[in-house]
């Protein structure tokens, strides 16, 4: 029996959408679908709520859960990841306090800047711990990233763990639709080139029957910048550099040293930036969830339509050959001939039964590659961090970061990151 594997299954409402996807996919059944977590409890509730849709869905898929890892992706043909080490508590609410008391703000912190370099450094520890057990017990699993810093973690399973990873994200499919609602125009039909890094690709072309609709778009982003609304950083960075970009604005607003800043605190306002979004999500998840799993569990039937989360279709494409494109994240094997050739890019790619091909884009406009090195400069100092466990590398990532760099002095990120590192304690590995 084939194997999908799904690790940070305790995940229950995401575990919900991606293995309900598969329970509707003819091509996946009688697949087994293992299961595995370090909460138990949040553990059982998946499998329960699996195993109440399997008969609503009248899927052949075999649920299981496991308590042991290495034989939860033991044989496993596809290996699903969204964990999150360290969890809220403690390590989010550290990622976010700590920064505060030196001044520097920020708003989701699972990307770059100190709340991303940090999220890396206790994660990819974890990370290849998955690698050393499926190079161990399943050598040709194809693993579905879609745990968060992206690209570092799809970098590192691909290049230090030795294991086939696409990283797949949500922003490239929301990416057009959610832009021409914003802006009232019609999305039916509408062809799109999206490429560059995960969290900061960009809508390189839009078109509609041949017809360029970026100059309708901009000057509609530019009538709707006069008033409030939730997307102004990104059609900020739109009307000044010249294209729309795939991550929302509360995400990007901390991606760059223009928007968050102590001498000009206006901007929040101006911008409708929302400081420490994250935690705020953290908590009202927390609290919601014993309320919608009570719900869940209330259902006799639990009905699921498929969603446009990519796994299932990845899968499908490589089990019936019948090719399906995505935008995936993969390393730069020349891909985008301006971007260094280290880093993981978020490209097209076609997939069928050979695996993930990604397309060849060619240079991006010169003014966004350089806004995405900037990002990548302080991915690949990261990992270097995380690899050769030399704290100053640690350093070099957050003194490279555009939104810290042009916050603190050299002195005070120092500093910030010895705190961090002492406050996490045991969440990290030790640097030397």
């Amino acid at each position: 029996m084939s194997k999908i594997t799904f690790i940070g299954a305790g995940s229950t409402v995401f575990v919900k959408n991606v293995l309900g996807d598969v329970m509707l996919t003819p091509a996946l059944q009688g697949f087994e679908l293992a299961l595995f977590d370090i909460d138990q409890e949040r553990l059982q509730d998946s499998e329960r709520l699996l195993n109440n849709m399997k008969s609503t869905l009248g899927s052949t898929c075999v649920i299981k859960a496991y308590t042991d890892r290495k034989e939860a992706l033991r044989g496993a043909k596809y290996v699903i990841n969204a964990i999150q080490v360290g969890g809220y508590d403690p390590c989010t609410i550290t990622d976010f306090e700590i920064p505060k008391k030196y001044g520097l703000r920020q708003t989701i912190a699972d990307t770059v800047g100190i709340g991303g370099i940090f999220r890396n450094l206790r994660t990819i520890p974890v990370m290849l711990d998955f690698a050393k057990d499926i190079q161990e017990v399943c050598p040709d699993a194809w693993f579905l990233n879609y745990t968060n810093p992206m690209a570092v973690l799809t970098n590192v399973m691909i290049k230090a763990g030795g294991v086939k990873t696409v990283g797949l994200c949500h922003s490239v499919q929301a990416c057009v639709p959610e832009l021409f609602k914003a802006l009232d125009m019609d999305s039916t039909g509408v062809e799109s080139k999206i490429a560059g890094i995960n969290h900061m690709a960009w809508l390189l072309e839009v078109k509609k029957d041949g017809v360029d609709l970026y100059p309708e778009i901009k000057r509609r982003a530019a009538k709707k910048q006069k008033e409030k609304h939730h997307d102004m950083v990104r059609f900020e960075l739109m009307l000044r550099f010249g294209y729309y970009v795939t991550e929302s604005s509360e995400h990007n607003a901390e991606y760059h040293p223009y928007f968050i800043k102590r001498n000009y605190p206006e901007l929040i306002e101006k911008l409708n930036i929302p400081l420490d979004e994250y935690p705020r999500r953290c908590i009202n998840q927390i609290n919601g969830w014993k309320e919608m799993r009570e719900k869940l569990f209330e259902q006799k039937s639990i009905e699921h339509s498929r969603s446009k989360e990519y796994a299932s279709y990845i899968m499908e494409a490589m089990e019936t050959n019948v090719p399906f494109k995505i935008g995936g994240n993969v390393m730069n094997t020349g891909l985008i001939t301006n971007l260094p050739k280290e880093a993981c890019v978020e490209v097209p790619c076609l997939v069928d039964a050979s695996g993930v091909t990604p397309t060849h884009v060619g240079d991006l406009p010169p003014q966004l590659a350089a806004l995405n090195r900037t990002n990548i400069n302080t991915q690949l100092l990261t990992i270097e961090a995380a690899l050769t466990g030399k704290k100053e590398h640690i350093y070099h990532a957050a003194m490279l970061d555009p939104h810290t760099s042009a916050e603190l002095s050299l002195d005070d990120i120092v500093a910030l990151c010895d705190d961090l590192i002492e406050v996490h304690g045991s969440w990290l590995p030790s640097f030397q």
